[in-house]
């Protein structure tokens, strides 16, 4: 697949995503990336903002199997990997596959559950597999985790550890909408539900193509100096904790290539790195007691860090 056709494809998901969603056009261009780069996102806000029904848009504008399972405190992990038991009538072990045996998963108000449960998603979500007795199962392609939490804050809620935040591409928050969207929201939605409409616009085997071609886009030397300049930073700041791995320098990486594309370019800026720092590396850095305090605190820590770093100003097209 051509770098044009992966952008045209991203533009007809959009727009379908759209005719539901009213002014969130940054975070389904973070849905859209993580979708594009095979990665997994994390919407998180306040109930009622919207997460559920963006996730689900996004899996109705794609023609693949779609699974939701709601995350409670009494959520097993077999509900979500599956289980071997006996059946009687033939004497023998069946395999009963749970939710994650789907292409898109969305996993509501994931940190209802106990850590215990969350952690069976994280072979599913790194290795694209499942192991139950022993024996592996390969997931189909694609395989893509939506998860939806509610502020840590919020009554009945369990933080995800760092191994499972790290599982995710990208975190991304929906917010309240604007006067003007609220009033759009009520005339959308007074007479029906415009979800119940749309229709996929994209194949699995679409998408499966723009992950195979998206890293065709060209990044320059010096931008992978950049973005490991950045990482190291925050390894370095007095109120991080804990830094950004190798591993979400890679995450890193993948979007602001998806982020090009989208931009409708076949290489690499700074701009690309700004504008999926924060995103990518947000939820990635855990800032010490006294930082922790102040909310919104990791992404000031992360813009002043992009101020302080040099930026690369040589030719980044070749």
């Amino acid at each position: 697949m051509e770098l044009r056709e992966i952008r045209e494809l991203c533009g007809k998901v959009r727009e379908n995503i759209n005719r539901v969603i009213v002014g969130k056009e940054e975070v389904i261009d973070h849905l859209l990336i993580a979708m594009v780069a095979a990665g997994h996102v994390l919407l998180e806000d306040v109930p009622g903002t919207g997460k559920t029904l963006l996730a689900k848009s996004a899996a109705r504008s794609v023609a693949c199997e779609f699974k939701r399972i709601q995350f409670t405190p009494d959520l097993l992990p077999s509900d979500l990997t599956g289980i071997n038991f006996y059946e009687q009538k033939s004497g023998e072990f069946r395999f009963r596959p749970g939710a994650v045996f789907t292409n898109i998963l969305l996993g509501d108000e994931i940190n209802r559950a106990t850590p215990r449960t969350q952690s069976a998603l994280l072979e599913c979500m790194e290795e694209r597999q499942v192991t139950i007795d022993g024996i592996t199962t390969p997931l189909a392609a694609p395989f893509m985790v939506i998860a939806t939490q509610n502020p840590v804050e919020t009554q009945g809620t369990f933080p995800l550890p760092e191994a499972q935040l790290d599982r995710f591409l990208i975190k991304t928050d929906m917010g309240y909408p604007s006067t003007e969207d609220g009033v759009c929201i009520l005339s959308r939605f007074r007479a029906e539900n415009p979800l119940e409409s749309i229709e996929p616009v994209a194949a699995a085997a679409d998408i499966i193509d723009a992950q195979r071609s998206y890293t065709a886009v060209h990044v320059a030397q010096s931008m992978l100096e950049y973005m490991v300049k950045i990482a190291e930073e925050t390894r370095r700041h007095p109120d991080i904790l804990l830094g950004v791995s190798p591993r979400g320098t890679q995450a890193l990486l993948k979007t602001v290539q998806v982020h090009a594309i989208l931009a409708g370019r076949d290489f690499v800026t700074p701009d690309d790195v700004k504008a999926m720092v924060t995103p990518v590396f947000g939820h990635r850095i855990i800032l010490n007691n006294s930082a922790r305090v102040k909310k919104g605190m990791n992404v000031e820590i992360l813009q002043s860090i992009l101020a302080r770093v040099p930026v690369p100003t040589e030719d980044l097209e070749h």
